[in-house]
C-alpha cells in the first residue's frame, strides 16, 4: 500500500467519523429537547397536584366513611 492509498483511506475514515459525530450531536440535541419538555411537564403536574390538595393536608380518600 503506497502513501497515497493510505492518505485516501485516512480521509475516508475521517469523513465517516465526521458524519457519525454530526449524527450523534443531532441525537443528543433532540434528546435534550425531549428532556426539557419532560421537565416542564413534570413541573406542571407538580403544580397541578399541589393546587388540588386540601389546605389541611388530609385527602378525602383518607377520611373514614360515615357508616363505620
Amino acid at each position: 500500500m503506497n502513501q497515497d492509498e493510505r492518505i485516501t483511506n485516512l480521509e475516508v475514515k475521517l469523513s465517516f467519523s465526521e458524519d457519525l459525530l454530526e449524527e450523534l450531536n443531532q441525537t443528543v440535541y433532540k434528546q435534550q429537547q425531549q428532556i426539557d419538555a419532560l421537565i416542564k411537564e413534570v413541573k406542571a403536574l407538580k403544580l397541578q397536584m399541589a393546587s388540588n390538595l386540601p389546605s389541611d393536608g388530609n385527602s378525602p380518600r383518607d377520611e373514614i366513611p360515615p357508616h363505620y
